[in-house]
């Protein structure tokens, strides 16, 4: 996995973590819609062609046999777990710098230099 300097965007973030447990398409526009409070809701469009990218890169992988339904099913895998973890990690130093810099955090921890201002 080569995620350390890629973002997921917001969309992508929201389909792995709905897929922690297997869902079906739908499914996964509803629980992304419901986990962003209403405020991402993914098209159809939008969510299988994202669908097809995550199981290119192997993040996840279609879940069951549903030979009676057309729902395909999709579970997260452990390399789609891992970049997960790291963007959730990414996520935390973002709003940790972002409150210390604007003094809503309790950090006494001095700013580091600016790389670029030296």
């Amino acid at each position: 996995m080569n995620n350390a300097n890629n973002a997921l965007t917001e969309a992508v973030y929201y389909i792995l973590l709905a897929l922690v447990e297997p869902l079906h398409g739908y499914g996964i526009m509803q629980r992304t819609a419901a986990l962003s409070g209403g405020r991402l809701v993914i098209s159809a469009g939008t969510l299988y062609g994202a669908l097809s990218t995550l199981l290119d890169k192997g993040w996840i992988e279609p879940f069951g046999h549903a030979a009676e339904s057309r729902k395909k099913s999709y579970r997260l895998t452990a390399e789609g777990r891992a970049v997960l973890e790291a963007e959730l990690a990414r996520l935390r130093e973002l709003v940790r710098n972002g409150e210390r810099i604007l003094g809503q955090g309790a950090s006494d921890e001095p700013l580091a230099p600016c790389r670029y201002c030296i």
